[in-house]
């Protein structure tokens, strides 16, 4: 026992996962043929053998096989036995040479293209020697698994297919856990499409004679089953890949021996059929014969067929490597569109709907692919009706898949169900796919917008019978009836972009909208609104042709053709809409939403096309005047930011009408400074009356906004907004528009005054009474950030962040001549917007601040509104306005704020670095030691100091893995917590209070190279007293220091990589830790990432983060097993009547198993607090469980090396009489 123990552990690679220890036994029916393919007498049968009992649970023993009773076949290992000739071997010519493994591995590897060449080389040496042939073919097959190993001759005639594998598994490399399909890169796809290739021109050319001959076929299938059902990965991969393409070739040839045993069969029923004079008896018997013979050659084919599927497939499909189970699930849907006679059926059907469970997503995607490819067949919907049935609910929860791509595959294969079957979707099925238009990922969106659009055509078709509506009419009716039922009515875009590609030549159709919107009593007030955005949007993709905010695509390069096409629909969209807006504005004047909307519209136009034609420019002029208009009556924010956008495009100097846009704005501008002035004397003296400051207030709200487009310095407003603040601020009379309102107007006032300096070098008495003003408004700015009005005192934190960057040092450094512009704040600056992000951003949102009615979208607008403000405060630490230890009140909120603030932060972290990398590690250091002194002034608990043990670890982990880059900063860090540690004791203070604090700096402990370690274990040891240094705090530092280096470099490589796919040597058992994977997964798995001018949330739908299970909520197996390789428990179902009842699938149980040796069990096992990391069958994002009646796929454990105390039984006891049903 110990010897054989000692020859496993020796193995490069053993996964627990095969199927092994069954009683069942590839068995090959061979039948006598009257024409054989090979002359000369048939060799006598090998006396078949049963394989050693099996220590633990290998399936392989070195030890020689003992004869069995011939009584007992039906109960023989599988993979075990093998054909074999005992006659010694023609060598054939001598002066011959025959291929040998090499060359056909040279051949496969390189992808050579006549591979046709190579196989018929390779059957000429067969022919002259069977067994040599056989050789190298299995010679070839061992290097192709990477083994290095050689079969003999003398093993292939003397041990069983077990014993060469088991041989064969002591000669691996071990040197590396690489072998041809699991290389990177183009060598690998080369390899595999050779692999490939090889054995699809094998059975061509083998399938008129040598298919036949009882031999190579059966040998050569004997071998991969037996190397499928290997420990060793390589041979189980590359078996189990080569066995599904040979048998995929098969499955051809079956089908051509079929039509070949049709057509003959028609003819022989045609002569028969004759008289019996005219009968040609001679032909009647060639056709029976060739009947018969036909008949044998299926029966044979079924044989193989049968080995190929109950032997590999069965067991393989749910190996727990997801390229093994790609390869099968791949070829079962060829064979299945190849041979459905033969295999489409609920007894092979049943696997593709149990792969739908499947962890990997690869694997899933497969799988429906694989049902794309069978839907899309007409003649296969019957056959496929009670598959439908039974897997239709899971396939609907599929479009919810944690994948994407699998997502968008499952949508479309949801499309061909609609599409072929009547009736298969119900209306309450397809509720799960339509608001999938409004997702984020481009190409699921259009997938459901491509399902969309196939169901309201169907809508479409039975509506217009017997109506007048046009077709395109109807079409934008039940658009909008779904739109508004949606209730998604602020991401029309979204909408517009996934219906782009099915529905584009619809939604072009100007003349059918506006015309709905010209006519009156066709459309109710609401679905005007929804028609308009759904208008604006089809506009805005035609004219710009990209993809909304947020919903990424690749980097597309535009064509000739598609700029073409784009430029084409700008001028139709310009030429249909100048005429008609004016109509438009008009009627919708008092409609605050439709007018936003419809202000967007001329941004959309070819402008240029004003000034093509007289009549045109009628249009502009009244364009103007409506916008004016509009300006003057309207006071809501969204249409006066439309007019400003609207006014900045019509004042671009890229037109040459411009000069009539500027003289028509300030016209406009002149009338609302007027309407200000006039009652400014009685705002200042506070005499004047509500409608007095009410009228101010629009007034500068109006011109507030235009200053966002034109430039307001000529018209002298910013001392008049200065004196009023002041005035207000002083009798704390606050108004809130009309401050929020005069605070705008005077800091656009400044911006264009800056923007001018640069362009026109003014004088330097003009430049310091410029930088005087903005002296002066900082001060109004710093005042008002203590007001308890929110409007107020946010608008001011912004327009400081902005005013602050604009005059800072780095704005400047371009321009020596302004240097006289720099503003640096105040110390009591400073002090004020630090206090206003403790007091305001980090702070939990409060309930009395939410409408309890729109409570979800008001906490959104609040938290967009702080991530705005954290983001201007951080912009002036990384551009130098404030020190960088001003950033220290932002990185102690990392952990705390990390889900609403963590891409910012971590951005900011980041960009720090690229300063001075040295003294943003000291920050870092001086942020934590801010929370920990923080601690020490109130009674703390432990949980205050894991708190800031997870702040340390989250920030550590900012500093990557190059650790020869961040060395210095790392120095720095571990040396100023050290002197922190153990400071001078204060007044006040307890001895060595601060030496706690050695727990938080060992999260760094990790970014240091061993020689730092080395140097900062000698000055801890400097600087610590001597009765501290047995202190448990100081004890847990000194083991950070030590353990990497002292740790043996075996064990760091097997702790590094504990989930590749690929196992690592086993020179030694060990067992990872997961502890701190666990930890650092949630940051690992983040794909938050942002730039610091903070974008607007514009997603379509909240992402709900996933629910994370408690140990209770885990399943038995995953709170006690340990990762291990084990394969998945599916356990078949008895009977394909049983499958079609719908009957469970029952979970397998873990059961304990005996370990290959008792005294190397890792400590860490057995401590009860440790969770091993579990990855659990969660295809959906909110880890719903599936229906009690689904059959389920059972989790394939990850991939590690160390052993387990638990293992899933083998599942290979399965009934006989069940797999032959498979192929009755």
């Amino acid at each position: 026992m110990s010897s054989e123990n000692s020859n496993l552990e020796s193995l490069e690679e053993l996964d627990d996962s095969t199927d092994c220890g069954s009683d069942y036994e590839t068995s090959i029916n061979i039948k006598k043929r009257k024409k054989r393919a090979v002359p000369g007498p048939r060799p006598p049968k090998r006396t078949r053998r049963k394989a050693a009992s099996r220590v633990t649970s290998s399936p392989y023993n070195s030890s020689r096989p003992t004869p069995v009773d011939p009584s007992s076949k039906q109960q023989r290992s599988r993979g075990t036995s093998r054909p074999v000739s005992p006659r010694p071997a023609s060598r054939g010519n001598e002066g011959n040479r025959d291929i040998t493994a090499k060359d056909l591995y040279d051949a496969v590897s390189f992808g050579k293209s006549a591979m046709v060449a190579v196989v018929d080389e390779w059957l000429d040496s067969y022919k002259r020697s069977r067994e040599m042939g056989l050789l190298v073919l299995i010679n070839f097959i061992v290097q192709s698994c990477g083994c290095k190993g050689v079969v003999s001759r003398e093993m292939l005639d003397s041990m069983q297919n077990a014993e060469i594998i088991s041989t064969l598994t002591k000669e691996f490399n071990e040197d590396t856990v690489d072998y041809p399909l699991s290389s990177s890169g183009l060598q690998q796809k080369l390899f595999k499409a050779g692999l490939c290739e090889f054995a699809r021109v094998l059975v061509r050319s083998c399938q008129n004679s040598i298919i036949y001959d009882e031999y190579l076929f059966n040998s050569l299938l004997s071998l991969l089953t037996g190397l499928s059902d290997s420990q060793v990965r390589a041979f189980r991969h590359t078996s189990t890949l080569l066995a599904m393409k040979l048998m995929t070739g098969v499955v051809e040839v079956a089908v051509t021996v079929q039509t070949q045993m049709q057509t003959t069969q028609r003819r022989y029923d045609v002569e028969n059929s004759k008289r019996a004079n005219d009968k040609a008896t001679d032909r009647l018997e060639e056709l029976q014969a060739t009947i018969t013979e036909l008949l044998e050659k299926r029966e044979e084919l079924s044989s193989m067929m049968n080995v190929g599927f109950r032997g590999v497939f069965v067991h393989r499909y749910r190996d727990r490597l997801s390229e093994i189970r790609m390869a099968c699930i791949d070829e079962l849907g060829v064979w299945l569109k190849t041979n459905p006679e033969q295999f489409l059926n609920d007894g092979c059907l049943k696997y593709l709907g149990w792969t739908l469970n499947d962890k990997q997503s690869p694997v899933r995607l497969h799988c429906v692919r694989a049902l794309q490819g069978l839907y899309q067949e007409m003649g296969f919907i019957g056959r496929l009706e009670l598959f439908t049935s039974r897997f239709k609910e899971r396939m609907l929860s599929m479009v919810l898949d944690k994948d994407p791509d699998v997502a968008l595959e499952v949508v479309n294969l949801l499309l061909l169900i609609q599409q072929r079957t009547e009736e298969a979707l119900t209306e309450e099925e397809c509720g799960h796919i339509y608001p999938l238009v409004y997702a984020s990922h481009r190409g699921l969106a259009s997938a459901a917008g491509a399902f969309l659009y196939n169901k309201l055509k169907s809508v479409v078709s039975s509506k217009k019978q017997g109506s007048k509506t046009s077709e395109n009419e109807a079409f934008f009716q039940i658009l909008i009836s779904f739109y508004i039922q949606s209730e998604f009515h602020e991401h029309g875009a979204y909408l517009v972009d996934s219906l782009w590609g099915v529905a584009g030549s619809e939604l072009r159709d100007w003349d059918t909208m506006t015309a709905f919107l010209l006519h009156e009593a066709v459309l109710m007030d609401e679905e005007e609104g929804a028609l308009i955005e759904v208008m604006m949007c089809a506009m805005r993709q035609a004219a710009q042709a990209t993809p909304p905010v947020g919903r990424t695509q690749a980097k597309k390069i535009f064509s000739m053709k598609d700029k073409k096409i784009q430029e084409k629909d700008r001028r139709r969209i310009t030429t249909h809409f100048i005429p008609l807006l004016s109509s438009l504005l008009a009627k919708y004047s008092a409609d605050a939403g439709k007018m936003t909307a419809l202000l967007k519209a001329p941004l959309y136009f070819n402008l240029d096309m004003y000034n093509s034609a007289q009549w045109l420019e009628k249009h502009l002029d009244q364009l103007l005047s409506q916008v004016c208009g509009i300006v003057e009556k309207h006071t809501d924010v969204a249409v006066l930011e439309a007019c400003t956008n609207l006014a900045a495009a019509l004042c671009s100097d890229a037109y040459t009408f411009s000069s009539r846009a500027h003289l028509a704005f300030s016209q406009l501008l002149d009338d609302l400074t007027e309407c200000f002035n006039m009652h400014l004397c009685d705002l200042l003296q506070g005499t004047a009356d509500d409608n007095d400051a009410y009228s101010a207030a629009t007034a500068l709200k109006r011109i507030a906004a235009l200053s966002g487009a034109k430039d307001p310095t000529g018209w002298k407003l910013f001392d008049s907004c200065v004196k009023l603040l002041n005035s207000k601020l002083e009798s704390r009379e606050l108004d809130t528009e009309l401050m929020v309102s005069a605070l705008r107007c005077a800091s656009f006032h400044l911006m264009w005054a800056k923007v001018n300096a640069v362009n026109s070098k003014p004088a330097e008495a003009e430049l310091r009474n410029l930088k005087r003003d903005v002296r002066l408004f900082c001060g109004v700015c710093q005042s008002c950030l203590s007001l308890t009005q929110t409007e107020i005192r946010d608008q001011a934190f912004e327009l400081l962040c902005d005013l602050l960057l604009l005059y800072s040092t780095s704005s400047v450094r371009s321009e020596p001549a302004l240097q006289t512009l720099v503003h640096i704040p105040s110390d009591s600056l400073r002090s004020e917007m630090a206090a206003f992000l403790l007091d305001f951003v980090f702070t939990d949102l409060d309930d009395a601040e939410i409408n309890v009615e729109g409570e979800e979208e008001m906490k959104i607008i609040l938290l967009q509104r702080k991530r705005n403000q954290l983001a201007g405060y951080c912009k002036l630490v990384i551009y130098g306005v404030l020190d960088l230890t001003a950033a220290t009140d932002i990185f102690k909120h990392f952990s705390k704020y990390f889900k609403d603030f963590g891409d910012i932060i971590k951005e900011t972290v980041s960009k720090s670095k690229l300063i001075n990398p040295v003294q943003s590690a000291k920050t870092v250091c001086l942020s934590l030691q801010q929370l920990f002194s923080e601690m020490l002034t109130e009674v703390y608990i432990t949980q205050d100091l894991i708190e800031i043990r997870d702040v340390g670890k989250r920030l550590a982990m900012s500093f990557g893995i190059d650790l020869q880059r961040v060395r210095k900063p790392m120095v720095a860090l571990h040396r100023d917590g050290i002197d922190f540690s153990f400071r001078d004791q204060q007044e006040g203070e307890q001895q060595l209070q601060n030496v706690v604090f050695l727990e938080i700096l060992s999260e760094f402990s990790l970014k240091l190279l061993p020689q730092d370690r080395s140097m900062l274990a000698a000055y801890l040891k400097s600087v610590c007293p001597s009765a501290a240094l047995s202190w448990p705090s100081v004890g847990v530092y000194q083991r950070s220091l030590e353990t990497r280096s002292t740790r043996p470099r075996e064990q760091e490589k097997g702790d590094a990589f504990s989930t590749h796919e690929t196992p690592v040597a086993k020179r030694k058992k060990t067992t990872t830790r997961v502890s701190s994977g666990a930890k650092g997964s949630f940051l690992d798995s983040s794909s938050i990432s942002s730039n610091i001018p903070t974008p607007a949330l514009t997603s379509t739908m909240l992402k709900q983060p996933a629910r994370q299970l408690t140990s209770r909520q885990l399943p038995t197996r995953a709170r006690r097993a340990t990762t291990s390789d084990v394969s998945s428990g599916i356990t078949e179902l008895e009977s394909e009547d049983e499958f079609s009842a719908g009957s469970h699938m029952r979970r397998v149980k873990p059961v304990k198993r005996r370990s290959f040796t008792s005294n190397q069990t890792d400590p860490i096992l057995n401590q009860p607090d440790l969770i091993p990391h579990v990855n659990l069958l969660s295809l959906i994002e909110d880890d719903e469980a599936e229906s009690g009646d689904e059959a389920e796929i059972e989790e394939y454990e990850s991939d590690s090396d160390h052993q387990s105390s638990y293992a899933l039984p083998s599942t290979r006891h399965t009934s006989i009489s069940v797999l032959d049903e498979l192929f009755d």
